[in-house]
């Protein structure tokens, strides 16, 4: 899959389904100092994914400070070839209007992508 360089980022798109519903996101920053992959609460609202009673708060440490996350478990996340069932993410509020979410080790390190500076290119390994 293609991915873009732009504003000294590495940009990406992904796909969320949850219960029965799905949504492609753009602008996620493929963050590999990340932990943990994070998509802006703002652009899933549309698809019912909404924090609730049940889910866990957990907080985190970055550029911008500490932030604020709640974990829902969706049905699907799809980035290019790679797809993952029954998968817990964090969602929160971005400060960013240019950046939709956070690509993070988590799921990078579970597809085994290979990430191609050169050719900015992101593929899993044959």
């Amino acid at each position: 899959m293609n991915i873009e360089h732009r504003d000294g980022l590495l940009f990406t798109s992904i796909e969320v389904s949850y219960k029965g519903k799905s949504k492609t996101i753009e602008n996620i920053v493929i963050d590999t100092g990340a932990s943990q992959s994070l998509i802006s609460q703002d652009c899933v609202d549309d698809i019912g994914i909404k924090v609730s009673g049940e889910d866990e708060i957990v907080s985190s440490y970055g550029i911008g400070g500490k932030e604020y996350a709640f974990i829902k478990r969706v049905d699907k996340v799809i980035v290019g070839e790679f797809a993952v069932e029954n998968y817990s993410v964090d969602f929160t509020s971005f400060q960013y209007e240019d950046i939709n979410g956070l690509l993070g080790l988590d799921i990078l390190l579970n597809a085994g992508f290979i990430i191609d500076l050169k050719k900015l290119r992101m593929y899993l390994p044959e």
